[in-house]
């Protein structure tokens, strides 16, 4: 056994002192920092995972996880380049779905309101297949959605002032109409016939929908797209995929993967995630010199005791395994309720968000801020395990040298000086 029945009845004991033990301020404050350090850093990670992966998957659902484009313009004769896709093994083992885009930007107005927007055309039946379960559509199904409709973000049909049915007009300098004035932009109304939320405030608030052919008519680049999206199995996956793409595509074509579109967002997720992993684990670090101070005063007091000790052939091997085993309990103790504070925490990160946002009556996660409408939350066992670890391990080396003190406690000088 690692620890004799004396060596454990000994160390509960000076753990249970008042004057310096357990019971002292000291040893609750190590204690409590570090639990309050470990269910920071569990809620904070598990945010910072859930935020990550919810951003990524919302922003990668609508996006390809592979985006072909032609560096001159359209894609002409699209539906051709898809077939020779699909006839690359490498292709069609990684891709569940090639998506052809039209795409531009536009001015939308409406009732006298007017707002930067993006206009998206694709297939239905691509567009349904692309949004995630957590999505809610108001108005006609997009499956009913034909030509010359519009399908509008909510809250870019709330910034607009309409309502379903209602015309919109869209301003694009793209495909403007030549005359002896100048340029004209191309202005053409539609309707709104549905809008959706997807609880991400960059599509609900800047995307509008809208049948493939009607993009392309409406952007005068014929029977060309901007761009295609390829869907992986498996989005981690691109590399493969888009190495074959580069080899097979004419010149003039350029592929790019999500990581590639997305890298100064995920580099910076990244970097804020470690960041706060390494402010955070300050706390702990503070609370384990807690512990060293309250375990160097716990040796000071204790001295005659383990003078005595000493004295009836306890050894110093044994000394010191009593006072790794007072501090480490502190460490064990902290580390288990912080984590068990921790994961309840986290897993009601969105109710206790929303209880104390009414109780402040303020907008505690604004969703144009963060482009969620929900505090995301991602536990993950690995990160929990490792968090409590670390801290119990910060805990037990934060009573060595206490331990290695009391080991080597001379009992003649103590006990001549008694």
């Amino acid at each position: 056994m690692l620890f004799s029945k004396m060596e454990r009845k000994v160390a509960f004991r000076y753990l249970g002192a008042k004057k310096r033990g357990f019971g002292s301020v000291v040893s609750w404050v190590s204690l409590l920092g570090i639990m309050l350090g470990v269910a920071t850093l569990i809620v904070v990670m598990s945010v910072m995972g859930g935020f990550h992966d919810t951003l990524l998957s919302r922003i990668i659902g609508m996006n390809g996880h592979v985006v072909v484009y032609y560096q001159d313009g359209a894609i002409s004769d699209y539906d051709f380049l898809i077939d020779k896709m699909r006839q690359n093994k490498i292709v069609n083992a990684h891709v569940k779905s090639i998506v052809p885009i039209a795409e531009g930007q536009v001015m939308a107005t409406a009732k006298g309101n007017n707002t930067g927007a993006m206009i998206r055309g694709i297939n239905m039946s691509d567009l349904i297949s692309k949004t995630h379960s957590g999505t809610r559509v108001y108005g006609k199904a997009l499956s009913e959605v034909q030509d010359g409709e519009l399908v509008a973000g909510a809250a870019l049909t709330r910034a607009l002032g309409v309502t379903m049915g209602d015309d919109v007009s869209l301003i694009s300098a793209n495909g403007a109409t030549p005359t002896p004035f100048g340029s004209m932009p191309r202005i053409m109304s539609y309707p709104v016939k549905s809008s959706f939320f997807m609880g991400m405030y960059e599509y609900d608030s800047g995307y509008i929908f809208m049948p493939l052919g009607t993009a392309q008519k409406y952007l005068n680049i014929g029977n060309s797209v901007t761009h295609i999206d390829l869907f992986l199995d498996n989005p981690e996956e691109t590399r493969a995929v888009r190495d074959a793409l580069v080899t097979l595509l004419p010149d003039g074509f350029v592929v790019r993967d999500w990581r590639d579109l997305n890298r100064s967002f995920v580099g910076a997720l990244q970097v804020e995630s470690n960041v706060m992993f390494l402010i955070l684990m300050l706390i702990v670090i503070v609370a384990a010199f807690n512990i060293v101070s309250s375990l160097v005063m716990l040796v000071k007091d204790k001295s005659k005791d383990i003078a005595v000790l000493r004295t009836f052939g306890v050894s110093r091997k044994s000394m010191m395994k009593i006072f790794v085993l007072s501090g480490t309990s502190i460490g064990v103790i902290g580390a288990v309720s912080g984590t068990i504070l921790g994961v309840l925490v986290a897993t009601y990160i969105e109710p206790i968000r929303q209880f104390f946002q009414w109780l402040t009556g303020r907008d505690l996660f604004p969703s144009e801020l963060y482009y969620l409408s929900e505090l995301p939350s991602k536990l993950e066992f690995g990160t929990v395990f490792g968090i409590a670890t670390l801290a119990i391990g910060l805990a037990f080396l934060a009573t060595i040298y206490p331990a290695w003190k009391a080991a080597n406690t001379d009992p003649v000088d103590v006990l001549r000086n008694e």
